[in-house]
């Protein structure tokens, strides 16, 4: 039996799980995960300036109600700061190989 395609694609998005909207808690555990880490590259001074504006704008988003948006600021923010922190450890030893000998 031959199932048509937008039988087929019914079929396989009813066993998807349903998207839900982020609510309050989900924004207050993303946005602890990318203070924390904000804060670890801020301690290896190579804290960058828009992971800081990624934080404003969580929380503004966060307070204007937009959880979904904040959510995703929070997460934006998380991947900045640790992009910086991966920075600030490989240019411990990549300076190194800048000397002239």
């Amino acid at each position: 039996m031959k199932l048509s395609l937008p039988l087929a694609m019914l079929l396989a998005l009813s066993f998807a799980p349903a998207a839900r909207a982020a609510n309050e808690a989900d924004y207050k555990a993303a946005y602890a995960a990318a203070e924390a880490a904000s804060k670890e590259a801020a301690g290896m001074r190579n804290q960058w300036t828009v992971t800081i504006s990624a934080l404003a704008a969580a929380r503004k988003a966060a307070d204007g109600g937009d959880f979904d948006r904040a959510v995703a600021a929070s997460k934006e923010a998380e991947a900045l700061a640790k992009a910086s922190i991966v920075q600030a450890n490989s240019e411990k030893e990549a300076w190194k190989a800048m000397e002239i000998r």
